[in-house]
């Protein structure tokens, strides 16, 4: 970290303790994630560290997600983690066609958290603490009206803007319908310009290739053009519990 990036980290420390709070034991790498999502503002960056705790206390009080708290969206089979690519990033699949609106909202945002929390947990001993990453994979094949999910996809991104700034790498929507479309208008005006940058719709076989090479083909399933099984989230077991972001 340079000498610039240090100091803007103590300065952040200091901004959490005036608000009556404190980062003891947090990385800098971690908290150099809420300095950049706010340019550099320790001031706001401190702020934004606070909801995030606050948001923390509601959606893992026990400091994680529990798998029985999100049985009926880990019954989904939706989400799968393939393990960490080359470049030390968590690849995540996720199937559209599981997916269906949640009738426990707050089931489904515990879910976001659990599959992030994991994700980054995956890169636990090979990447340097408060460096994870993850990288994702949507697949809309065979997405049907009934898989829509407006509220839930704009929530999804918020969560992943808000409580886990910088973590995420690159975010590929492949196989995607034309009932898409309408959907994806509306969700991808609430994604900062952060976030939007990091989507890629996948429409050509040059670009099919490039997610390949990105996402690890050694860990994407044959269908994709890898060599991989799927491995649903819930099958995967970690030494250590899950990161708090």
């Amino acid at each position: 970290m340079e000498k610039t990036q240090e100091v803007a980290v103590e300065q952040m420390r200091a901004a959490i303790e005036k608000l009556g709070s404190s980062a003891e034991g947090e990385a800098d790498g971690k908290l150099m994630m809420f300095l950049v999502a706010r340019s550099m503002d320790t001031e706001k960056a401190a702020e934004m560290y606070l909801q995030w705790k606050r948001w923390r206390a509601e959606i893992a009080p026990r400091g994680f997600v529990p798998d029985d708290e999100v049985v009926d969206e880990l019954n989904a089979r939706k989400s799968f983690l393939q393990g960490v690519n080359k470049a030390g990033h968590a690849t995540v699949v996720i199937l559209g066609r599981n997916h269906f609106a949640s009738k426990d909202f707050l089931q489904f945002k515990k879910f976001v958290a659990y599959m992030m929390d994991k994700g980054l947990a995956s890169c636990d001993g090979i990447v340097e603490e408060g460096k994870e990453r993850v990288a994702c994979v949507l697949d809309l094949q065979q997405l049907s009206m009934a898989n829509l999910d407006v509220r839930g996809g704009i929530e999804g991104f918020q969560i992943l803007q808000e409580y886990y700034p910088g973590r995420l790498t690159k975010f590929f929507i492949i196989n995607v319908p034309f009932i898409f479309a309408a959907a994806w208008k509306i969700i991808s005006r609430f994604l900062d310009k952060a976030t939007a940058e990091k989507v890629q719709i996948v429409k050509t076989e040059r670009q099919r290739k490039e997610m390949l090479k990105e996402m690890g083909e050694e860990l994407l399933p044959a269908e994709y053009g890898g060599s991989a099984k799927l491995v649903p989230l819930q099958n995967v077991k970690l030494k250590n519990r899950p990161p708090t972001n």
